[in-house]
């Protein structure tokens, strides 16, 4: 087996501040979190974890989420949610149901691809290259509704990777890169843990654990790795941090709260995480 795999999950921008709170609480109360061999993100985890493996620290992140930088006004209208439900709950199998999301992403109508590529830069702030730390970034193939990754040994360049990882269906239209539409990494689960198969040590860092459609939860993804040999950290949030949350992971005006209820939870389970981390 390999070494210590970190998997964030995605979360909209109120998933992604709790996480981001969450991994400044776990540095803040001394876990070291460049131990792990690779980072795997999805969405919201592939924009943080690709900060974070391009050296910026969990503490200046946290500090952009307090402030309230890169702000992304993400309106997602109710017709545009109602697809969304109709095709990702219109089957109990999870593969039909991920390749109807894709096939309703391929012909919604959205904005231009340019918008998902401008707010990406935005949110990844000065990295625009592959980090030399090991990054997998994963995707989901929109025709096929396969769960790939990404990473600085394949074609796609890396803001096409986040991009792709990022495309909400439905809201944002799948990203093209190297001759495939592509869209977001968390449409078959909110966390890649299935690509952190092969790892002794996996830390799975997870703002919603539960993706909307018949697909399996965090949980069970963890589950199974256990099962496998894998010794497994699932850190989800709380009730205190579900609060903060709400139920809407586009409202903007509650990363703050989120972000500083992830840094809150954080102490109580920095021992765990740092006796996974050292193995």
């Amino acid at each position: 087996m390999d070494g210590t795999a970190l998997v964030l999950g995605g979360g909209g921008a109120v998933g992604g501040a709790w996480l981001v709170g969450m991994l400044a609480g776990l540095a803040d109360a001394g876990v070291d979190l460049d131990r792990p061999d690779v980072i795997l993100g999805a969405s919201a985890g592939a924009i943080f974890g690709a900060r974070l493996a391009a050296g910026e620290s969990p503490r200046a992140l946290y500090e952009g989420q307090l402030a309230g930088d890169n702000r992304v006004d993400l309106k997602v209208s109710a017709a545009q949610t109602l697809r969304f439900l109709w095709a990702a709950l219109s089957s109990k199998d999870p593969e039909r149901s991920v390749r109807r999301l894709g096939r309703a992403a391929l012909a919604a109508r959205t904005g231009p691809q340019t918008e998902v590529f401008d707010t990406v830069r935005m949110l990844l702030g000065g990295v625009r290259e592959w980090p030399e730390r090991p990054l997998r970034i994963a995707v989901v193939d929109a025709l096929t509704g396969e769960l790939e990754a990404f990473d600085r040994h394949t074609r796609p360049t890396f803001v096409e990777a986040v991009a792709a990882s990022c495309a909400v269906p439905i809201v944002w239209p799948p990203v093209t890169a190297d001759g495939r539409r592509w869209m977001d990494g968390g449409s078959r689960s909110t966390a890649p843990l299935e690509l952190a198969r092969g790892h002794r040590r996996v830390l799975a860092i997870v703002p919603i654990p539960a993706a909307v459609g018949p697909h399996p939860h965090a949980r069970q993804q963890a589950a199974e790795l256990t099962a496998g040999g894998t010794s497994v950290v699932l850190l989800t949030p709380d009730a205190a941090a579900r609060r903060a949350m709400g139920r809407n992971m586009t409202a903007d005006h509650r990363r703050p709260a989120a972000a500083r209820a992830g840094h809150g939870q954080a102490a109580a389970v920095a021992d765990t995480v740092a006796d996974l981390l050292r193995g």
